[in-house]
């Protein structure tokens, strides 16, 4: 277990829920020690509260009360300190009170406005109505590990394919939800009905290759904007990355993806450590 500081077992479980999602970041950890840097690590868990909310609760009354909750919680954090386990710790630290009150609020606004969303009509219209929720979680990371005057716009599309690639592994699970991981042109040109979905078939495989041809060449763009990325962004990023070249190059891609790739090992660790490298280059550059 990872462990910051003198925190307690809720804590601790919060935490322990960011991992489970994202396994590869326990090797990020040994680079951003929870020690040292509590915040880093209780932001990163706040996020995956937030996506947890806005994707992981099927009644849209129940995620909107979640969220009520946090906007109010996040709203009077600067004053209060905050009454949840994450709040206490990020406020406690002055890059909390350096970042912007609308930063704090952007995400949890933005996951309220995307509840009711529909399956969108192209893949343009997918990232366009991913970016509000995903693109506030990158400022406010990147305002957090780098300050508020430095661009998240690469970030932000990373954290929106990232996102999507996630959406496009539960395929089969969400069939039936109001908003589907292919957009409807997609479904439309490879003549997919909802039911077809959960039942691998040509037309399907072949779908799910165009959107992963649509997120890689995304993800090519990505390289051309601008600003830095969090050690956990990179790590995150480069995983869905290699995740989907990989699916997109064989006979099954979303049995591929469903499987996923190691999230340990030397390779990971040396990822983790690039990642590391960059984020205290670009501190020292910025000082």
């Amino acid at each position: 277990m990872i462990e910051l500081v003198e925190q307690n077992a809720v804590l601790q479980g919060f935490i322990d829920k960011w991992l489970a999602v994202q396994p590869q970041q326990r090797v990020a950890l040994v680079f951003v020690d929870g020690r040292r840097y509590p915040g880093h690590v209780a932001l990163a868990a706040l996020e995956q509260e937030l996506l947890g909310a806005a994707y992981g609760i099927r009644e849209p009354q129940v995620a909107a009360a979640k969220l009520n909750w946090w906007a109010e919680e996040l709203a009077g954090a600067a004053a209060s300190g905050g009454r949840h386990p994450l709040t206490q710790v990020l406020f406690d630290d002055e890059r909390a009170h350096a970042i912007a009150g609308d930063l704090w609020l952007a995400p949890v606004l933005a996951a309220m406005a995307q509840l009711e969303q529909g399956t969108a009509a192209d893949f343009p219209a997918q990232l366009a109505a991913a970016m509000p929720l995903h693109g506030a979680l990158a400022a406010l990371e990147t305002a957090w590990w780098y300050g508020a005057d430095v661009s998240p716009a690469r970030a932000a599309r990373l954290a929106t394919l990232n996102h999507l690639l996630y959406a496009l592994l539960r395929l089969e699970q969400d069939a039936e939800r109001d908003r589907l991981p292919l957009p409807m042109a997609r479904l439309a040109r490879h003549g997919l009905s909802r039911t077809q979905l959960r039942s691998p078939s040509e037309a399907r495989e072949q779908a799910v290759k165009a959107q992963l041809d649509d997120l890689l060449a995304s993800w090519r763009e990505s390289a051309t904007l601008a600003g830095p990325l969090s050690v956990f962004r990179a790590l995150e990023s480069r995983h869905g990355n290699q995740l989907a070249q990989g699916a997109a190059h064989t006979d099954d891609a979303l049995a591929v993806l469903q499987t996923g790739q190691p999230r340990t090992g030397l390779a990971t660790t040396l990822h983790a450590w690039q990642a590391a490298r960059a984020w205290r280059r670009q501190l020292a550059e910025s000082n």
